[in-house]
């Protein structure tokens, strides 16, 4: 089982999202916290943080990372076109919320 924690950044991307959308989201974000089955996930290569994305095929991406071995925190979601942008973005959200613990 793993607890997951998500970003006010992350909710205000999911709530822009659609019905169904959100919905493969949250039955992705569900797998995790109950199986601990991430899916299609790797750590991102040549960044000096330890910041992981969730895949899908249609190009979406959720930016997270380890919080402890049985946590994570979602930090931030978009697309692939987007995605360099979206690192920078989630690298910030790693320095602020890394340091906070609820």
């Amino acid at each position: 089982m793993v607890k997951i924690r998500k970003t006010p950044e992350f909710d205000d991307w999911l709530s822009n999202l659609t019905i169904k959308e959100q919905a493969q989201v949250e039955a992705r974000l569900y797998r995790i916290e109950a199986f601990a089955h991430f899916g299609d996930c790797k750590p991102l290569q040549g960044t000096d943080i330890a910041i992981s994305e969730l895949r899908w095929k249609n190009g979406r991406r959720v930016y997270f990372y380890r919080d402890g071995t049985s946590s994570i925190r979602i930090l931030l979601g978009g697309k692939k076109n987007d995605q360099k942008e979206d690192i920078k973005k989630a690298s910030v959200l790693l320095r602020k919320y890394a340091c906070y613990k609820e």
